[in-house]
């Protein structure tokens, strides 16, 4: 009823030309079929193979007069066609480097000013040249809500139980709600698809079911390798140190998920943060801590995968990536290692700086909940318009782990591999690894476990007779440990100068610590 109202709002402007990008066809054609039954007014359809013909109630086709050419169609519209919709499916292809059929249909849009015909541009995607685009409107159908999706969902469950014999499709709340959420941002048509897809092979919506649905989902937004679903979120709790990152976000956990306590209107949704580091720190990991810890999809978006030779398709790239997260929100947008993607130079003919200009400007004027958590490595690459207050909430440094946040982690990484701390004297590990990085202190962990493993038969006779956590708990010992720790030159070391430049630039603007 809302895409309805909204047409009709254009149609009694007279705009002589919509432009409607969508996948889906037939909710199209019917939408404009509804709408003129209300306006009395016929709804005509072209494609290449059918030509021009009426379309009546149903979506039947009844035949007319056939114009398959894209000029003759045109021609017939400017010259005896009678008033109505006339709906001509995938002209696109028709419009660059042609300018006969520019002209023709800027011909029928100035003679049709008082509204009696009515071009409808329907494609997937479509851009007008400068010629027609002051004498058109741009038209979007509306995408499913939650409660709709889950109306399909149902549909498709109950149509899937009547062909297999009554039965019922198996699923729990929890995995229903997941493919809902991940189903947003689709046309009817295609979440009907996927559903289908989900339910046929088993009879049953499961946690396996998400990643394939995903995956497919963003094929079908031609984002796949740009915009990806990052099904590993972790807790705070896999995060060792980093007080002051969870306090901050723990007291904006409940206005982004808009259950503030208390009776203030018009509370800002938190905008993201930046988290500037050395590199193993504990930035990705923190990233997805905040979507583990807000309980939302974490979507991560490649900023390299976004550029394209042609002009214009990387910050369509851009736009459409963000709109997809818009779609998906409440969610965080995790952009990791955003110097790699935005440049202040012009080596690029501009690109970055249009890219760079896309994103300042959503960034500065999104209202859906979706919370960016950028990291860097390099500041001095960063633009100093990304990092002002206002485009994010905060920027935090990630500074090298002292000794009671080594300890930790220590702790973490050896629990994860089911090693008994019991058998190890974390201080000392922890002091010995001074100026290490959290990435450095679990892959010292990993290469004593590899280290043990081998000096024990790489795995042959007794080890191998045993299982490989107990195997690894014989072999892995303090002094072992220590020795990949001393055998191992941090990148404290390696990089001494750089580090020391960065944490003087944080120290020098007063950022806030992790």
């Amino acid at each position: 009823m809302q895409d309805a109202h909204d047409l009709g709002i254009i149609l009694d402007c007279r705009i002589p030309i919509i432009v409607l990008e969508s996948h889906d066809e037939l909710k199209a054609l019917d939408l404009f079929m509804r709408v003129g039954r209300k306006r009395d007014k016929p709804v005509y359809q072209w494609t290449l193979t059918d030509g021009l013909q009426k379309v009546s109630f149903g979506l039947q086709l009844v035949k007319d007069t056939q114009h398959n050419e894209p000029e003759e169609v045109l021609q017939r519209i400017k010259g005896s066609a009678e008033p109505g919709f006339y709906v001509l499916c995938d002209f696109h292809h028709w419009l660059d480097d042609h300018p006969k059929n520019i002209r023709l249909l800027k011909d029928i849009a100035q003679k049709n000013t008082a509204g009696a015909i009515t071009i409808v541009l329907l494609s997937h995607s479509l851009e007008l040249p400068p010629e027609l685009s002051r004498l058109s409107a741009c038209f979007k159908i509306s995408l499913p809500d939650d409660k709709q999706i889950l109306s399909i969902i149902r549909e498709e469950a109950k149509q899937w139980g009547q062909r297999n014999g009554d039965q019922k499709v198996k699923t729990d709340n929890d995995t229903l709600q997941k493919l809902v959420s991940n189903l947003k941002g689709l046309p009817r048509a295609d979440i009907r698809r996927l559903v289908r897809g989900a339910i046929v092979d088993d009879g049953a919506i499961t946690e396996s079911d998400i990643p394939e649905v995903n995956q497919a989902k963003f094929k079908l937004m031609e984002l796949d390798g740009i915009l990806s679903y990052e099904y590993d979120t972790e807790k705070f709790t896999a995060v060792a140190g980093m007080e002051n990152l969870k306090n901050w976000l723990d007291i904006r956990r409940g206005a982004f998920n808009g259950n503030s306590r208390g009776n203030v209107a018009n509370i800002d949704s938190p905008k993201g943060i930046l988290l500037l580091g050395v590199q193993g720190g504990g930035k990705s990991l923190a990233a997805k801590s905040v979507a583990g810890m807000w309980n939302v999809p974490l979507l991560r978006l490649d900023l390299g995968a976004l550029y394209n030779k042609f002009h214009g398709e990387t910050e369509r790239n851009l736009r459409e990536s963000l709109a997809m997260a818009e779609k998906m929100s409440p969610c965080v947008l995790w952009m990791d290692e955003i110097e790699k993607g935005l440049s202040t130079d012009n080596s690029d003919s501009g690109t970055s700086q249009r890219v760079l200009g896309t994103l300042l400007t959503w960034l500065a004027e999104k209202q859906s909940p979706v919370f960016v958590v950028a990291t860097s490595n390099d500041i001095s690459k960063l633009p100093p318009e990304l990092i002002r207050k206002g485009r994010l909430d905060e920027l935090f440094f990630v500074d090298l782990p002292d000794e009671k946040t080594r300890e930790i982690i220590f702790k973490i990484h050896l629990e994860k591999r089911e090693l008994d701390v019991n058998n190890f004297d974390l201080a000392e590990l922890a002091l010995v690894a001074e100026g290490f990085t959290g990435a450095e202190i679990e892959q010292a962990i990993v290469s004593a476990v590899y280290r043990g493993l081998s000096e024990n038969g790489n795995g042959k006779g007794e080890a191998e007779e045993s299982s490989d956590t107990s195997a690894q708990q014989r072999v892995v010992s303090q002094s072992l440990l220590l020795a990949e720790l001393q055998a191992t030159a941090p990148l404290s070391i390696v990089m001494a100068e750089k580090l020391a430049a960065l944490r003087q630039w944080a120290d020098e603007r007063n950022m806030v610590r992790v």
